[in-house]
């Protein structure tokens, strides 16, 4: 049963992965094909993903699988055939609670390790292609439109990267247009952004309304390329990426780097921990609702859909504790209380259902199960 598990988990995984992958891969493929980028950046941004969607279909693919194995079993009497031999509830449940256990502990490695680095070099990676953008925008010789209403012109760019007699002319608003001129520029990088320092130049301001030209001289001047790139390639902070000893320290520096208090980072980082516990949850809610339903030729719908309400409970309730305990109304550890929930309705369901035989699905499944056997011996 273990092994029919696993196979089945393998591919509802790879099912799931997929879909959420092409669903992510046409916006990033377009946005990076857009701005000029290489497949091999496209192929290697996709990875850095990989981790955060197992992450988010696990849980999912766990559920799935034991749905579909105990379905399969119960269609084919073979948890009849067990229940017969004596086995209990709670002995037919161990290779589902295995198989939750190891679904668990996979989700505690991509939460706790490979989420946040894979996370933190995706950021640092499309910094990096922000600033390869903003440098593809100026060409020497050749008038360039980077946005609406932006022209950019360079005489000449030299070895040392300096931008000679620039022309920009900024139409965005409306109300008031820019022309900027400079006899040379450099391209410095922030961390907010890449910037344009100019050197003695000329700002001409254009009021529409009131055709009223104003001309002021400088020195230098510098001028924000953000815009023009972007805000989908800007990388910054967050708790995030974080691991997870720095999210339960919770110092006054990452605080006031993420700009979260400290009750919400303790609790992303013991979320971390809960969501791995409900991937165990779902496994065993799973196969202990359809528990409940002996043998039918229409399939055990009602007890399935019964999973899915309760476990839909369970999320969310997991998500109200969380947003409590995030605004500091509930301690941290509070998140663990939606898994233990969900662990205590497992073992509920598993200890009533070879006691709830008055329930009408269970009477005639057995019937039809007595039938078969009668046809059988007969």
């Amino acid at each position: 049963m273990l092994r029919q598990l696993l196979l089945a988990f393998g591919f509802f995984a790879l099912v799931l992965v997929l879909v959420y992958w092409i669903n992510r891969a046409v916006l990033l493929f377009d946005q990076l094909i857009a701005n000029g980028e290489t497949a091999l950046v496209f192929v290697e941004l996709s990875i850095l993903t990989l981790p955060l969607m197992i992450s988010i279909v696990l849980p999912v693919a766990a559920f799935a699988a034991t749905v579909f194995v105990t379905n399969r079993l119960s269609g084919e009497n073979e948890l009849v055939v067990a229940q017969s031999a004596g086995f209990g509830p709670f002995r037919m449940a161990r290779p589902v609670f295995l198989f939750g256990l190891l679904a668990s502990l996979f989700m505690l490695v991509l939460g706790h390790a490979l989420v946040p680095m894979s996370q933190e070099r995706l950021a640092e990676r499309q910094a990096e292609i922000s600033q390869n953008i903003s440098a593809r925008f100026l060409t020497e010789g050749t008038f360039v439109h980077p946005s609406d209403n932006i022209t950019i012109y360079i005489r000449e760019i030299t070895p040392q990267g300096e931008l000679l007699d620039l022309f920009l002319s900024d139409q965005r608003d409306a109300a008031r247009q820019f022309i900027y001129s400079a006899e040379r520029a450099l391209l410095v990088r922030a961390e907010d952004g890449p910037r344009l320092v100019m050197f003695k130049g000329l700002v001409q301001a254009l009021e529409v309304a009131g055709e009223r030209l104003t001309i002021t001289a400088f020195d230098d001047l510098t001028y924000d390329l953000a815009p023009l790139v972007g805000d989908g390639f800007l990388a910054n902070r967050s708790y995030f990426y974080l691991p997870s000893s720095e999210l339960l320290a919770a110092s006054p520096a990452i605080q006031h780097e993420t700009g979260q208090s400290r009750a919400f980072l303790r609790t992303e980082a013991y979320a971390r921990t809960s969501r791995a516990a409900l991937a165990l949850v779902a496994a065993l809610v799973g196969f202990s609702t359809l528990l409940l339903g002996s043998f039918s030729r229409f399939g055990l719908w009602r007890q399935i859909l019964g999973a899915v309400v309760i476990l839909a409970g369970v999320q969310f309730l997991d998500n109200s504790i969380a947003q409590m305990a995030r605004a500091g109304r509930l301690a941290p550890w509070a998140v663990f209380i939606a898994p233990a929930v969900g662990l205590a309705v497992a073992a509920g369901l598993l200890w009533l259902s070879p006691r709830l035989v008055w329930w009408p699905w269970r009477v005639r499944g057995s019937a039809s199960a007595g039938a078969r056997s009668g046809r059988a011996g007969a």
